[in-house]
């Protein structure tokens, strides 16, 4: 469990492909505070990392995490959201994450406002029930509200903080973003769901 709120901006160092999917070594200060099989968020998907060094960690990616999220499209020298799982004694500022993506987005533009950045973000139709104006969601790993929401696509205004310290800077309008919808709002659509097949 996340909370959506980034600790740091890693490094890809090396992506690999494996006989089992892929594996990334990515470069992050955050290695020497984590252990073996712990959970790390990296853009907003839920990794487990397998090594550490004094430089920077490892982690698996399998191929459906790689078909499904933006993961299978990371380059040596891309920057990464990272945030290890929560911690029961922790203060909560975010939403809860679970680091599970429902889909991939596309950014459709990207304005200045002052210091503050619009981004537009198309989703898929599968997503529309999970997405709320003035809700929470998930992007690349990091706690946004919805500003405004339009059919298949939506608004987050992303405030100077966000945006200098995330990799959110480093997007370009067509990029893909991992998108995950509140979880507790996937659970009341499932719910309404389920009551209508009953009925």
């Amino acid at each position: 469990m996340f909370t959506g709120l980034i600790e740091a901006v890693g490094r890809v160092e090396a992506v690999t492909t494996t006989s089992t999917g892929m594996q990334i070594a990515i470069a992050t200060a955050l290695a020497g505070d984590l252990q073996p099989g712990e959970s790390v968020s990296v853009n907003g998907v839920c990794l487990t990392a397998t090594r550490m060094n004094p430089a920077g960690m490892h982690a698996d990616i399998g191929p459906e995490t790689a078909r499904v999220t933006t993961l299978g499209r990371l380059r040596p020298g891309d920057a990464v959201n990272l945030e290890r799982s929560m911690r029961a004694d922790s203060r909560f500022g975010g939403h809860f994450v679970q680091g599970h993506v429902d889909g991939v987005g596309d950014v459709l533009s990207i304005r200045p406002a002052g210091d503050a950045t619009w981004l537009t973000i198309r989703f898929p139709p599968a997503l529309a029930p999970f997405i709320v104006r003035k809700g929470s969601i998930a992007m690349d790993g990091i706690s946004l509200t919805v500003a405004d929401l339009r059919e298949g696509e939506f608004d987050v205004m992303i405030i100077p903080f966000t945006w200098q310290h995330t990799n959110l800077s480093s997007l370009r309008t067509g990029d893909g973003v991992n998108l995950e919808g509140d979880m507790v709002g996937k659970y009341v659509a499932r719910a309404v769901e389920l009551t209508r097949v009953d009925r």
